[in-house]
């Protein structure tokens, strides 16, 4: 790990959910990210962190580590790692938001959003462990 990263671990349980948002939201006011950013950040961040909470290790429980650093341009780059299920969220086919929701499938919508207010996302799974990168580019 880059010593410029910071780096939370916590259980994947949804009650640890307001430790991850206020590691994320420390680590942003620190860098001078902007209210506005924030708020999509913590958005994108409460969704994943749900999404592991809930589906990554049902019925049993793990860990979630949720890596902070900056990339080179001083974007937010934000990482969530679990050893969980292989599961690539950006494989999924994105929802048709054109239909009614009724007419929509169950699930994907999560994700959609969370891809639509990040400015690049990136997954791979190695060593064991699913790694869903969050990129956020700084206003």
């Amino acid at each position: 790990m880059d010593e410029a990263q910071r780096e939370l671990l916590v259980p994947a349980q949804i009650e640890y959910l307001d430790e991850v948002q206020s590691f994320i939201d420390d680590q942003l006011a620190q860098a001078g990210f902007s209210t506005k950013t924030k708020l999509k950040i913590a958005i994108a961040a409460e969704e994943i962190f749900v999404n592991i909470a809930s589906y990554a290790y049902a019925p049993a429980s793990g860990d979630v580590r949720v890596r902070f650093g900056l990339t080179p341009e001083g974007d937010a780059q934000i990482t969530f790692l679990d050893s969980g299920v292989p599961y690539d969220p950006l494989s999924r086919k994105d929802p048709d938001v054109t239909l009614e929701a009724a007419d929509r499938g169950i699930g994907g919508l999560g994700i959609y959003m969370v891809k639509k207010s990040m400015d690049d996302m990136r997954y791979a799974y190695c060593d064991g462990q699913n790694r869903l990168t969050l990129i956020k580019k700084k206003d």
